[in-house]
């Protein structure tokens, strides 16, 4: 029997299709799942007819495979990954390959990489993103680890991956590329999935501006996100949510008007919080977007407040065309802030880990197959094309030109949602970052003096050099001694 080019362990729904689209591409792939019976399963049914081998052990598994063996891992995040990395360990040879393909912490990545490592093997942990449809068909695939591995997995990776055509010259670019080390790959999934909590809020905000303060059907707004398609909104997100709201059951009942609003989360989003509290970047708009899910969890308190507190009373009065309007170029706004946040994150821990990030590249990683896979991603690109060392993706000529435009209209839509009382905290979080970021002086003096007053925590000075600190004895009892490890 001949050997296959890469094994696979975990055989859920995203596990088949990956393996399925290996299939379809060439690829010879062993299949071995915990519970046996699901390698009989899927070998029976939806792998029939195919190349695929089906193995009932982990030394069956490793058998099959050519060298350097390459094992996948798509089982669930914790500790069934380091549990399978233990499994397999002892039935490997130097230079072998252990890839963790679900939704792992990048810490954990950083950690297994230097264990696996440390064993004479090679480590790849890579997010995968596009949901079942994008494993099948196409996914994004953002690898990070061990960097002598990539060139054994290259071929596999970018032949699966979903293809771009590039506008200018029309090539065809997979949607696939070698990101960093250790967990650099996991680092940059997460933060894209961070994004995709962001444009999720967003979208739903605008949605819920036009029902509940425009008063709209479900139809007219299932046209206006069409339309919206079209233009520089185009993306997945708004394609779906287009279709959602044209959604009709048997009944020709709007099923979306069924389902309970309270939403759920898998972790990514808060982990992309964490990092940014600890890296210390201001990632307002995803933060908020978290919030929002964890507030729409509170259903239960939300319907006994709602019986109690009273908000404005007041109607929408106005051009309802125009305002429809306003709330496209307030979520666009709003899309290039999240964005923005979220690449200097990237930077952030770049220099944190020492990672040699392609920013431009991981805009093409997210053109398609993945969930926030969009047009706007090639403007992205493009102005990391143009300046690689491009600070912040508001000093870009486009997206510069692009919120100065909108702000108006982003600013009208905010005053009004809170004139109303309707909840906007991520266009709103977006805005006031914007307008923190443009000014060359925030009120952060007067907190540093507060700090300085209650505990000695020294500040700077506008007309001396930075990094020369000064402590004012504000009582004239306080004393001239600093703090140094003190918190209050």
């Amino acid at each position: 029997m001949s050997k296959a080019d890469i094994g696979l362990i975990g055989l859920a729904v995203m596990g088949q299709n990956l393996v399925l689209n290996m299939d379809d591409h060439g690829f010879t792939v062993a299949v071995f799942n915990r519970t046996v019976s699901k390698v009989d399963e899927f070998i029976d049914g939806n792998a029939k007819g195919t190349n695929i081998i089906g193995t009932h052990s982990i030394e069956e598994l490793v058998r099959a495979l050519k060298k350097p063996r390459r094992v996948m891992l798509l089982v669930k995040a914790g500790s069934p990954v380091d549990d399978f990395i233990e499994l397999l360990i002892p039935h490997l040879e130097a230079g072998d390959i252990i890839i963790d393909g679900g939704n792992s912490n990048y810490n954990d990545t950083i950690r297994r990489a230097k264990y696996v490592e440390s064993k004479g093997l090679l480590y790849i942990g890579t997010g995968v993103s596009g949901g079942e449809e994008g494993a099948r068909h196409g996914p994004s695939i953002m690898p990070g680890g061990s960097p002598a591995a990539w060139p054994h997995v290259k071929s596999i990776f970018q032949a699966v991956a979903a293809k771009v055509e590039d506008p200018e010259d029309g090539t065809v670019e997979p949607c696939c590329d070698w990101v960093g080390e250790n967990g650099a790959g996991h680092y940059v999934k997460m933060v894209h999935n961070g994004i995709e909590y962001g444009d999720m809020q967003l979208i739903c905000e605008a949605y819920y501006l036009m029902k509940n303060v425009l008063g709209m059907s479900n139809e007219e707004m299932h046209h206006v996100f069409a339309e919206w398609n079209q233009g520089k909104l185009d993306s997945y997100l708004i394609e779906i949510t287009r279709d959602i709201l044209g959604y009709q059951d048997e009944n020709g009942e709007h099923v979306v008007d069924y389902i309970l609003d309270t939403a759920g989360q898998k972790g990514t989003g808060k982990w992309t919080g964490i990092s940014s509290l600890d890296m210390g970047i201001p990632l307002t708009l995803i933060g908020e977007a978290v919030y929002a899910r964890c507030l729409s969890a509170l259903k239960d308190e939300r319907v006994t407040a709602s019986k109690v507190l009273r908000g404005p009373q007041s109607k929408f009065s106005g051009d309802k065309q125009a305002f429809v309007d306003d709330i496209r170029e307030a979520l666009y706004a709003s899309k290039i802030i999240s964005y923005a946040q979220g690449y200097m994150l990237l930077r952030a821990a770049a220099e944190e880990y020492h990672w040699n990030l392609n920013y431009g590249g991981i805009a093409l990683m997210w053109r398609g197959g993945c969930i926030i896979r969009s047009v706007f991603l090639g403007k992205i690109r493009d102005a990391f094309d143009q300046n690689p060392d491009l600070t912040n993706l508001l000093l870009d000529d486009y997206f510069k030109e692009q919120v100065e435009s909108a702000q108006t209209a982003w600013r009208r839509v905010v005053a009004k949602a809170v004139e109303l009382g309707v909840p906007v905290p991520a266009m709103s979080s977006g805005l006031a970052f914007f307008d923190g970021y443009r000014n060359e002086r925030l009120p952060a003096n007067l907190l540093q003096a507060q700090r300085d007053y209650f505990g000695a925590h020294t500040y700077e000075r506008i007309d001396r050099p930075r990094g020369d600190f000064f402590h004012t004895n504000w009582t004239g009892s306080g004393g001239d001694v600093t703090a140094s490890t003190y918190i209050a």
